[in-house]
């Protein structure tokens, strides 16, 4: 059985206040010829569908628009909800959508939704696991649910999940594997401390895993468990990130084989740098590549007159523009200072800095006494 597994299409995204939606359009077009030339048994979703929890009515439209086309070919899909989506907004009608083979998890009700296609190897389990919390999972299990990773495995534990046949994981976490953790971009929603971790060796039930959040296609500790990535790239993070779809073919159990289909932007975003004459020449020398998206950085020591107008004449989309010369390396250089500086003192010499900084005055010994009592209760270092 044959399955394509996508993830993060963050439809409604602006990168530094750049609409991507006629991107997403003609990203999404190539999914859809992909899967017209495929003819996967089953299309796999893994969250963060839109971008906003909020979509604005283009990126509602630009998602039915796909949904529509896609379900005309006659497969299954089965999408859940991310971190980026609202659970509720995302399932609405999703009782009426099964109907017409959309299936959709957006809500966590306490337990993974289950359904089954059939081949002559057997049933093929499809377990779909929206993005949850621990505080989403804790009413539904007597158990005492404190982690991200306690979480999820009684939830797993709690599914009853037949080994003996073919079962595939469409989830929305952090995952790693051991000490190695996988790579991520600027454009994702980091947690502080690692809080959302999950170990790998919580999928050893299932023979797949379609992971989405991450936005950088890869696999965590094996093969089978794999985050699609963003179809797009999201970032100048992920500026040499080569982006593509998963494809999966099921066999027997225990035989899966993958292959990872690339993608081509309607526009690239990179990053260019130089003297601003050698970027301009080049830009005029490659007219497709000059509507691409564009972090330029000018290594030029002699002061430059409208810069931006320069370059966006000739990179009508450029996103961000930085220098890297003696000047830009100074600056650097004392922010550096401060910082190091900054990072010798506890908090209430930092907060008396700063209050002096707003207000041009040094602190009272009452204000201080009423602040490091704050911070006492606060459990932090005066």
């Amino acid at each position: 059985m044959r399955f394509l597994h996508i993830a993060d299409l963050h439809i409604g995204k602006r990168v530094n206040e750049f609409s991507m939606i006629e991107d997403q359009r003609y990203i999404l077009g190539q999914v859809l010829d992909i899967v017209e030339r495929e003819n996967p048994d089953g299309i796999l979703i893994a969250g963060d569908v839109y971008d906003k929890s909020q979509p604005s009515a283009e990126a509602v439209e630009l998602l039915d628009e796909f949904l529509t086309k896609l379900l005309s070919y006659g497969h299954p899909v089965f999408m859940i909800s991310g971190n980026h989506d609202s659970p509720e907004r995302l399932g609405f009608g999703s009782r009426i959508m099964q109907n017409n083979k959309l299936y959709i998890a957006g809500v966590f009700y306490g337990h993974l939704q289950k359904f089954t296609l059939t081949d002559e190897q057997g049933p093929v389990n499809i377990y779909m696991l929206p993005f949850v919390k621990p505080a989403a999972v804790r009413p539904y299990y007597e158990d005492t649910i404190e982690t991200y990773e306690q979480a999820l495995r009684a939830v797993i534990a709690g599914a009853d999940i037949n080994r003996s046949e073919r079962n595939v994981l469409i989830a929305h976490q952090f995952i790693s594997a051991g000490s190695q953790n996988p790579e991520r971009s600027d454009s994702e929603l980091l947690s502080i401390g690692g809080l959302d971790n999950i170990d790998a060796s919580a999928f050893d039930a299932f023979d797949y895993v379609a992971l989405g959040h991450l936005h950088g296609p890869q696999r965590i500790g094996r093969d089978t468990i794999r985050y699609a990535g963003s179809p797009l790239k999201y970032s100048f993070s992920e500026a040499r990130h080569h982006k593509s779809v998963v494809m999966i073919d099921l066999g027997e159990k225990d035989d899966v084989q993958y292959h990872l289909l690339p993608l081509k932007p309607l526009r690239d975003l990179r990053e260019i740098k130089g003297p601003i004459e050698e970027l301009l020449r080049v830009g005029r020398e490659d007219s497709k590549g000059s509507e691409d998206y564009i972090h330029a950085t000018l290594t030029d020591e002699n002061e430059i007159y409208d810069a931006i107008g320069q370059i966006r004449k000739v990179y009508p989309n450029l996103m961000v523009l930085d220098f890297d010369n003696k000047r830009s390396r100074s600056i650097s250089e004392e922010q550096d200072a401060y910082a190091l500086e900054a990072a010798k003192k506890n908090t209430m010499e930092l907060f008396s800095d700063f209050y002096k900084l707003q207000n041009h005055v040094d602190l009272t010994n009452e204000q201080i006494e009423v602040m490091e009592n704050i911070f006492e209760e606060a459990g932090e270092d005066r």
